[in-house]
């Protein structure tokens, strides 16, 4: 074979693991924690294994079954790196014998105990033991491979704070040999506030991203998606069909979001015939469903929002006036100042945007969400409508300081120019 060839064949099984890894690398991290009972040394050997599938493979032929593959090839170097470190401590070197497999064969490990390893990794960092938020931090962190800087976006926190649970909750696990496990069906409900929130969360990074050059995350959409429906296959309670149902009609829209230069739309001025309808048909059953039960809660409640959007052939068709009183249900259930900033959105929708001018402003005397990005960008649209142009300029240059992500940013560019022209 050539140089060319050898090269060529070298960049296309680059590309086939650089995939594998986009798509299956924290469920082969997931399979790795749960064999190996360790988060950081299931990272370092999962690295190990991407990076030695690029190198055999392009001699070898891709295997086939990828997945159990790298996951094989981890359990290796994960006892490689512990008898390399049993030399100078004897009494880990009994734990490298322990996790030596009886088969060296990749095909040895059936695909059916990996498929749920995720799942089993959420529930096992949403444990009670941990604090709620290190919870949901440690969830994002290593079930998705969110950067700390991500996390601390959607926690509106600092990056430094959820480093630092991060790495306490991680001693916490240790050294409470918390288990790896799905919890039993009577005890699922005591860690389900966590794992939704969580998949919440994830779902949020990837439809609406935190920084960035792109607007969405769709890896990260459809992997919250895709645990949603494994969850409600675990458990159809109301809150779980409730996200579920939410995710599936917020994702309906993602195609009419961006222009073809991954510019934001607005959701009134969307082209809503390329909305996906199975995932809105889908969506209102599950809202029907969720809501016919005896108790829902606050993911009830907004998908029920998300679906007078999605009912609307037209935005003007839109009933305002039922989604304030929704908002006004969330409210009750969840006090919330991100809750009562849609609240006013929806209010100016339906009552004019002085109205809704107003209620933003007791938000912000209150001291609420002073550095949110999304609260000054509606002051700034607000603004404009009701013809105040210095508000809206001043407000309009506030989100702009505040915005992470590249098309957020170029879409409050634009709206400035257009208050100088």
């Amino acid at each position: 074979m050539s140089l060319q060839n050898n090269r060529g064949t070298s960049d296309k099984i680059r590309d086939v693991v650089d995939e594998l890894y986009r798509e299956q690398s924290r469920r082969v991290y997931a399979s790795l924690v749960r064999i190996l009972g360790d988060f950081d040394l299931a990272e370092e050997a999962m690295q190990e294994a991407f990076t030695a599938a690029i190198n055999q493979w392009s001699t070898e032929g891709i295997p086939a079954n990828p997945r159990a593959w790298l996951v094989s090839t981890a359990r290796f170097k994960a006892i490689d790196t512990i008898r390399r470190r049993a030399k100078f401590d004897k009494t880990i070197e009994q734990y490298a014998d322990w996790l030596a497999p009886g088969s060296t064969e990749a095909e040895a490990f059936d695909e059916d105990t990996f498929k749920d390893d995720l799942l089993r990794l959420i529930f096992t960092c949403c444990h009670p033991a941990l604090s709620p938020n290190a919870q949901i931090a440690l969830t994002l962190r290593e079930t998705c491979g969110l950067t700390t800087e991500e996390i601390a976006s959607a926690f509106l926190s600092s990056a430094v704070t959820i480093a630092q649970r991060i790495v306490r909750a991680k001693s916490k696990i240790r050294d409470a040999k918390i288990p790896y496990e799905v919890p039993a069906k009577e005890d699922l409900h005591e860690r389900l506030d966590s794992v939704l929130s969580v998949i919440y969360l994830v779902f949020n990074e990837g439809y609406s991203a935190s920084s960035g050059e792109a607007a969405t995350r769709l890896d990260l959409s459809s992997k919250a998606i895709h645990l949603g429906e494994v969850l409600f296959d675990l458990l159809p309670d109301a809150e779980v069909i409730g996200l579920l149902a939410l995710m599936l009609l917020h994702e309906s829209r993602r195609t009419a979001r961006t222009d073809k230069n991954g510019d934001l739309i607005l959701l009134e001025d969307q082209d809503r015939s390329l909305w996906n309808q199975e995932q809105i048909r889908r969506g209102l059953e599950l809202v029907q469903q969720a809501m016919a039960a005896p108790e829902f809660g606050t993911y009830t409640i907004q998908a029920a929002i998300s679906a007078v959007h999605a009912r609307a052939v037209t935005a003007a068709a839109t009933d305002w006036n039922q989604i304030v009183g929704l908002y006004d249900i969330l409210l009750q259930a969840e006090s919330s100042p991100v809750i009562e900033l849609n609240r006013a959105v929806a209010v100016a929708m339906r009552d004019g945007p002085r109205i809704g001018l107003q209620l933003i402003d007791e938000i912000l005397k209150r001291g609420d969400l002073k550095d949110y990005h999304l609260l000054h960008a509606a002051k700034a649209e607000l603004s404009r409508r009701s013809g105040s142009v210095a508000e809206a300029r001043a407000s309009y240059q506030l989100a702009l300081s505040l915005a992470k992500q590249e098309p957020e940013r170029r879409f409050l560019q634009n709206r400035l120019l257009e208050l100088n022209e």
